[in-house]
């Protein structure tokens, strides 16, 4: 590449050294995205050079994607989301909000993996309706997906949810979280496992029952990601069998799940690696097999 060099102060600049400055100055945050650059004629004098270097600094940095608007009539602008500009930490959000699309894009990959614990696989299953949608679409085909879930044993007594009067008290409640964390797992088993016949997609599907109550939710996506949640405990009251009790409960939709992605820097990597070996100890340890029925 021919490089234009102009005299400045004793020392010349190229299109592509005014370019390299600018582009700094972006990814720094001392130009903001959105905002406009200041213009030609003031870069010029800054820098020292031409107009038709400034042009040309400015025509690298849009082919990059950091600009738009690049005219001879107005100012360009940043664009809102410079290309390697760091991204602004993201909000947890409610699970209903932020599982479908991260599953989503972990359907986009050749090699699906997902491993979840959980209280019913209820958020999971709902979250898979997208994909499956888009598979079916044609939009996206994994080659394989792997689900490894962990639910609470049948056998235990929960922690929640349970009746206010007598946590001890086995009956109504925990037959109702059965029925949901039965119907639930059968869902999600089936609409995963109908790929393979409708799509040819190796598909394999396994549940494990864990000795205890989940206090928190983690999913964890492709080995690169871990979505985190408290099951926030709550007094509510529900009918069941045509009367109303009164227990305590957690509504797993709405709780807010944390986003840490591995190539999100070395604390967030390590987390991923973490709570992928905390699964998999529980996996082959102390869970035992789970029949949804």
């Amino acid at each position: 590449m021919n490089q234009e060099k102009l005299t400045v102060n004793g020392r010349k600049l190229s299109y592509v050294e005014v370019a390299d400055a600018l582009r700094e100055r972006i990814h720094s945050g001392d130009l903001k995205a959105g905002n406009p650059m200041p213009t030609q004629t003031r870069l010029a004098g800054e820098f020292g050079v031409e107009r038709g270097t400034i042009r040309k600094a400015l025509r690298v940095l849009q082919e990059e994607g950091l600009l738009t608007g690049v005219t001879r009539g107005a100012p360009a602008r940043i664009a809102d989301t410079p290309p390697g500009a760091p991204a602004a930490p993201e909000q947890a959000q409610p699970t209903m909000v932020s599982l479908g699309p991260r599953i989503t894009t972990a359907f986009a990959e050749p090699q699906v993996r997902i491993d979840a614990v959980s209280l019913t696989s209820e958020s999971l299953t709902i979250a898979l309706g997208e994909p499956l949608r888009q598979i079916h679409e044609g939009r996206i085909r994994p080659e394989t997906v792997e689900a490894r879930i962990l639910l609470p044993s049948r056998e235990i007594a929960l922690a929640f949810p349970t009746p206010v009067v007598d946590p001890t008290d086995d009956g109504p409640v925990h037959e109702r979280w059965l029925a949901q964390r039965n119907s639930q797992g059968q869902v999600l088993r089936h609409n995963l496992l109908a790929l393979r016949r409708s799509h040819g997609i190796d598909v394999r599907v396994t549940f494990r029952a864990l000795p205890f109550t989940p206090p928190v939710k983690l999913y964890l996506l492709n080995g690169s990601e871990a979505l985190f949640g408290y099951y926030m405990i709550q007094k509510r009251e529900e009918e069941i069998e045509d009367v109303t009790t009164e227990m305590y409960d957690t509504l797993g939709l709405k709780s807010l799940l944390f986003s840490f992605g591995s190539d999100e820097g070395a604390r967030n990597a390590k987390f991923v690696e973490e709570s992928q070996t905390w699964f998999n100890a529980l996996w082959n340890t102390i869970t035992s097999d789970l029949t949804l029925s």
